[in-house]
């Protein structure tokens, strides 16, 4: 009988659990009801959808090239940071 090789880690696909993407938010934002993280292989990329403080949808991207060149948990940061950045130039209900 032959051992199947394990998959190397770059052919794996991200996963993150909720605690760990909670972790990164910023306060007052959440993962948007029912959405779970996504791995699309073809674009070899984990996505999800976030909110804001002011129930603006947010999609956060994860690719597996980030991933690999920064480790698993700093990529997410990064990713999420990237979002929380565009989020502080959009303009809000209250102000126009």
């Amino acid at each position: 009988m032959r051992d199947n090789p394990a998959m190397p880690e770059s052919a794996r696909p991200l996963v993150y659990s909720e605690i760990e993407i909670r972790s990164y938010l910023p306060s007052g934002w959440g993962i948007r009801p029912g959405a779970s993280g996504v791995w699309n292989p073809r674009a070899r990329t984990w996505s999800i959808e976030v909110y804001d403080g002011a129930d603006n949808v947010w999609p956060v991207a994860v690719p597996a090239s980030e991933a690999t060149r920064q480790g698993r948990l700093d990529a997410l940061r990064a990713g999420i940071d990237t979002v929380a950045r565009k989020s502080l130039g959009r303009k809000s209900v209250i102000t126009g």
